[in-house]
Formats: C-alpha cells, structure tokens, sequence
C-alpha cells in the first residue's frame, strides 16, 4: 500500500464509500485509501440482508414523531429527517447522471411508504399525525384511511381474514423507495478505484498513533498470513461500525471518553414465495412494544436485492457481545474503561424494560414470531417463512451530566479537537442520512477547504445549506427532479 496518504478511511461501509467519493470529487488530488478487515465491502451494516433498506424519511417511521397526549404533536424532527433523507436523494441522482452510479433500479426502487396500527388509541394517534403531517410540503401526497377497501387496495395481506369491528388506520405516501445500500456501496467504492483510490481488503486495523506532526500513524495486519504494515494520513475517518469505538479508543483522543455502545442483534423472517410476494409492493411500519428500542419498530417490507423481490418481516432482537456480525466475543468487555463504566451500568439501570424486551425476544420460538407476524399478515403459515440473520446494531451509551449515563437511538459523530480524526457511532437512519452526516464531518474536519468546496456541493446537492419544506415551490421541483433522475415516484 501507499506508504502516506492525505485521508485514510476505515471500513467499507456506505458511510467511508459515501465521504470518500464526496472528497474525490471536491479535490481531485487528495491521496485517499481505504482499509476493511473482510474480504469485500459492504459486508456488514451496509449488506443489504443486514438492515431493512427503508429510505428514512420519517413517511412511516412513528418514532421519529411521537404521541404527546399533553399537546399537539411536534413534526420538526420528521421534517429534519426526511430533509436529510431529500439530499441523499439530491446526491445519488447527480451521480447517476455523471455516470459515477449505474441505473437507479440496481439500487433504488420505487416501494410506497405505509404505517398501519390497531386500537382506538392508536388510530386516533395515527389520524393526529397525519392532519400534522400533510400539511408539510415534504410530506405532500401522504393518504390516510380507516377503510378496509381502501387499505386492501394499498396491501391485500394486510386485509385478509381481519377481524370485523376492530379498529385500525393506515396512511401511506407513494413516494417511499427501498434501497439496497450494498449495491450502493459497492458502486460508490468502483467509481473510487477509477478514481485511483486505494480500496484494500482484508486488512485490520490494529493500532493508531498520534505524530507530534499532527499526522497518524495506522498499523495494520493482514487478515490472511497476518503479515503487519503501516500507512501514514493527514486525516482519518473510522467508518467501521460497532468497532468504531474501539479504534476510537485505540486512537486516545479525549472526545471519546465516556462512551460505549450496547450491542443488539436482529433477525428477519423472509419469504421469496411468488404468489405472497406479488400481493405486497409496500413497507409497512406499526407501533414498538412497549420497551423496545426504535429500531425494532415491527415491520412488513418488500425488498429488491439484485433483482430479486421478497418480504421481509421483523426485526426480532437478538443478543450477542459482538460489536459487528463477523466482531468477537469480547467486544462488550473490552471497550470497558474507568471512563465509560458508569456511565454503562447507569444505562443498565435506567432501562430495566429493554432488558425485559429483550429477554422476551430471545424466548421467541420461530412459531412465534410468525404469531407476531399474523398482527400484521393474518393469513401467514409458518412453512412460507425462513429465518435470517440480519446485523449487529451498537446502539450508543453516553456521560450525561443529569442522568450519569445515557442509551442513545440515532447515530453521532465523533471528532477530535484537531479535526484530525472522526468516526461514526450509533445505528438507524444511518445509511440512508449518510449524505447529510458526511455533509456535517466535512463542514467540521475541513473548514478552511469550505469556501472553495461549497460551489461544487451545490451543484451535486442543491438543497445544500438550506431547508426544503420551508420553500414549498423549491421541495416540489427537487421532489420532481430526483424522483425523475432515479426512476423512483415523486
């Protein structure tokens, strides 16, 4: 490998493919490698088997606009989610047109946007949110109905055998797509290596050292042979998932004290069954149990993988002390230190209904979970439906100066004072806000390039620097432009 580069990325996720193509871009020049420990890119998070490949855009997600039976509900941070989500958007259709990424259905499809609930308390939530909701400009063309005919037409299995007399909602928007961020990643790191980018696998991150000079050292062993090297870089970005708080450790920069991750897994249940699979062309989102972490909101959704359609239903939690799918078995007690403790078992403490969530989950047989599976699809039998293994999730615990410690849902970014270093915590939205967090790290590790860059990212991103929903006219033209430039609905 290049023995001195300007940027160094760790891992082949969507989050190093997505800040390296933007910085390749920005400045041609700028020496850029890339280091991943597996044998391909995009073999964890970014799999596509390994997360639910939902365009975030907070269409069906309630989490992102929760219940406040004290007063009206709040739609600001949908509205910052889905502006986030409109300039990933921005982003993949500037590079289909410049031929950095293949035909937009090898990575997006279009796949409407549903959330269906049960119960009088949640209809009348439901209904709340969407009279808030439709008069969003992002989120125009949003439908609402309590009609089984209606809500039949929009997805039959969700209809079929019912119970009569039983309240239930559904809103739906058109506009909702399925990304398979592995095929994206994979395309984003092809244009990096004709580009002349250095993308290495099996390669593992053991070590990195600060220069007094401002530059780090990263050691690195070779997974096959374990034969050991070094590269040298201006700047680093750990984008390696779970791991990414042991690199950051590793490094020894102050920002990270304090923080430390709960690793959950999932599992799907999938069906390719031709006859199920035809009767649903939608992704389907409902309420959380009570306890569970947002990212197991239950859902049912149609999933385009290499040109194959299929459902997937779940997520169902699962435990392991990996940080990663391919991590190891002591990940949860090495990232321990004197710094992160307490803040850890304060979590553990304040939480007693995830960890109840999750010990129901690890008692579910595969009977069922195809019983949670009929709330949504009454009609489902057990032998349509196989099990499979989706992604580690390192859900972020923090210091909080009120509460001692904190479990935090989201991803956060973590920079060093310097800017000389920064790295990617946290799970959902993740892949599908990748443009606007990697916007963010560039804004903070590289000021002093900004006024030069700012040009070019409008042209690629022209919803950069502003908001769209509060300029109705401006979200409708750029709703239209992408949707025409990806192929997807408007």
């Amino acid at each position: 490998m290049t023995e001195n580069v300007d940027v160094l990325l760790i891992g082949g996720g969507i989050m190093s493919a997505t800040l390296g193509t933007m910085l390749k871009d920005l400045q041609p020049d700028l020496k850029i490698a890339v280091l991943e420990r597996l044998s391909d890119v995009a073999q964890e998070s970014s799999n596509a088997w390994n997360n639910a490949g939902t365009g975030h855009a907070a269409l069906c997600e309630l989490n992102y606009m929760p219940d406040n039976p004290k007063g009206a509900l709040d739609p600001s941070k949908a509205v910052a989610i889905n502006e986030q989500f409109q300039q990933s958007r921005q982003f993949w259709a500037s590079l289909v047109s410049e031929g950095v990424l293949d035909e937009p259905s090898t990575f997006i499809n279009p796949t409407p946007h549903m959330t269906f609930v049960r119960g009088e308390k949640d209809v009348a939530y439901l209904r709340k949110r969407y009279e808030v909701l439709k008069q969003q400009p992002l989120f125009a063309g949003i439908e609402y109905s309590e009609d089984s005919r209606v809500i039949n037409q929009w997805a039959p299995l969700l209809m079929q055998k019912r119970r009569k007399g039983e309240p239930f909602a559904a809103t739906r928007v058109p506009a909702g797509t399925d990304v398979d961020f592995g095929s994206l990643t994979r395309q984003l790191f092809a244009g990096l290596r004709e580009k002349g980018v250095e993308v290495v696998t099996n390669h593992e991150v053991k070590k990195l050292k600060k220069r007094k000079d401002g530059r780090w050292d990263v050691t690195y062993r070779h997974t096959i042979g374990h034969t050991p090297g070094s590269i040298t870089a201006k700047f680093v970005f750990v984008g390696a998932g779970g791991w990414a708080l042991k690199l950051l450790q590793r490094s020894g920069i102050d920002e990270i004290k304090g923080y430390g991750v709960f690793p959950i897994g999932g599992q799907w249940l999938k069906t390719s069954n031709p006859a199920i699979v035809a009767q649903h062309k939608a992704k389907v989102y409902s309420q959380a149990s009570v306890g569970a972490p947002p990212m197991s909101v239950p859902h049912l959704d149609t999933r385009v993988v290499d040109g194959e359609t299929s459902l997937l239903f779940g997520p169902f939690a699962t435990f392991s002390p990996k940080f990663l799918k391919n991590g190891s078995m002591l990940d949860i007690v090495t990232q321990v230190r004197p710094h992160n403790l307490f803040p850890m078992l304060k979590v553990a403490v304040d939480n007693p209904g995830l960890i109840k969530y999750l010990v129901s989950e690890l008692l579910k047989t595969h009977a069922k979970k195809v019983d949670s599976l009929r709330e949504f699809m009454p009609t489902a039998r057990a032998e349509d439906w196989e099990l499979l293994d989706a992604g580690q999730r390192a859900q972020v615990m923090k210091r909080d100066k009120d509460k001692g410690g904190v479990l935090q849902f989201g991803t956060e970014v973590v920079t060093a004072a310097d800017h000389s270093i920064a790295g990617l915590l946290g799970a959902s939205p993740g892949a599908s806000t990748a443009v606007s967090i990697m916007l963010g790290l560039i804004k903070t590790c590289f000021p002093e390039r900004m006024p030069e860059w700012e040009p070019r990212l409008r042209q690629l991103i022209p919803s950069y620097g502003e908001t769209l929903n509060t300029r109705p006219d401006a979200a409708r033209a750029e709703l239209d432009a992408t949707a025409q430039a990806l192929a997807i609905n408007a």
